[in-house]
């Protein structure tokens, strides 16, 4: 029997289906789509002028894919481990706000620029955050949970969030938002759901399809983003880019850490990591658009690329680390149990019995 930090890794009944290997390629080929689509809205901004109305209905494809791909057993999840989905909610809402504000405060950005910052760390769990804990050996069933809730919770909390930190900087009417948010986050969840519940067969059929039409439609998002603040990125786009390095970063280090720091286990610690570190940008620029100006949702148009580049490459880092651990583990334990073996003493079988039992017992603890 395992304890918390001896489990293996949990994985959703999908995880070594078309639908999870569909999932892992666009994760892998997304940054690629939204870097191209953000050159094209910064070389012809004429192009998607007046879509930036379009962006709510865009994000509501996203979140209404997501409904799809959930199922009642995520909900389940939640009653199962309170605590540790308890404090990934917490950790999301107090570690990403907090570090949007003192990032934009301590590079002393223009008012435009830090509501985005902090608007961005005000958003729900990044919709890719499932996949690249499965990528790095997290614990999916959490990872699930910790993003299904926060989603869920967002209408209620993104808004005063972003009332009390980006306040100072710009007008934020956080009744509008909180309406926004339920009709472009919160009902096409909820649709996604029921038509996964009466439609399942044929959902099971489209699920592979679902993480390209979501990753497309993003990069639609940000294409028509940077299209809106062209002529200002060329200024200050360094800066923005050093903010969400430094955003995502710290994010991804003391979401891992509070995981630590509660004894999770490290499954579960690097499902944390991600739960914290990535965002819904897509939220977050159409927010941005909505409420604030094109130029505030440049910061999550960046985001929602570097996010999933530092993530693919700390997941990999990881996983890596996870498999190189258990790997010498799994020596040590061989070895200490040959040796055992050897010891020539009265009752040495049962001893040697009893050492390899404990050894494997506690090598089955993920180090990673």
């Amino acid at each position: 029997m395992h304890s918390d930090t001896e489990q293996t890794i949990p994985t959703r009944p999908e995880a070594s289906g078309p639908a999870d290997r569909a999932a892992r390629l666009a994760v892998t080929v997304f940054p690629v789509l939204v870097l191209v689509a953000g050159a094209w809205g910064l070389a012809t901004p004429d192009v998607f002028a007046g879509w930036g109305t379009n962006v709510p209905y865009l994000l509501g494809i996203v979140m209404f894919c997501m409904g799809l791909t959930m199922t009642l057993t995520d909900f389940k999840g939640v009653a199962q481990r309170p605590w540790a989905v308890g404090l990934g909610l917490v950790a999301h809402y107090v570690i990403m706000p907090g570090l949007g504000w003192l990032i934009a405060h301590a590079l002393g950005l223009s008012p435009q620029l830090a509501a985005g910052v902090i608007l961005v760390g005000c958003a729900p769990s990044g919709t890719a955050s499932n996949v690249v804990t499965f990528l790095a050996r997290g614990d999916v069933a959490l990872s699930v949970s910790v993003a299904t809730v926060s989603t869920v919770l967002a209408p209620l909390i993104t808004p005063p969030l972003t009332l009390l930190l980006a306040g100072a900087y710009l007008p934020v009417d956080a009744g509008s938002m909180m309406t926004d948010i339920l009709k472009t986050v919160l009902l096409p969840v909820l649709g996604g759901l029921v038509v996964r519940l009466l439609l399942g067969r044929l959902v099971d059929r489209l699920l592979p399809f679902l993480p390209w039409l979501s990753a497309l439609t993003i990069a639609v998002i940000v294409a028509v983003v940077v299209a809106g603040s062209a002529d200002a990125i060329k200024s200050a786009a360094a800066l923005v880019l050093l903010a969400v390095v430094l955003h995502n970063g710290l994010g991804l280090a003391l979401g891992y850490g509070a995981g630590k720091v509660a004894r999770l286990g490290p499954p579960a610690s690097r499902a944390m990591a991600f739960e914290v570190g990535m965002q819904n940008s897509g939220l977050a620029a159409s927010l941005a658009t909505a409420h604030f100006s094109p130029l505030a949702a440049l910061p999550a148009a960046v985001f929602s690329v570097w996010h999933n580049v530092s993530g693919a490459l700390v997941a990999a880092w990881m996983s890596h680390r996870a498999r190189a651990t258990g790997a010498a583990s799994e020596t040590s334990a061989a070895s200490t149990c040959t040796t055992t073996t050897a010891t020539p003493a009265s009752g040495s079988a049962s001893t040697s019995t009893s050492t390899s039992t404990s050894t494997s017992t506690s090598t089955s603890t993920d180090q990673g």
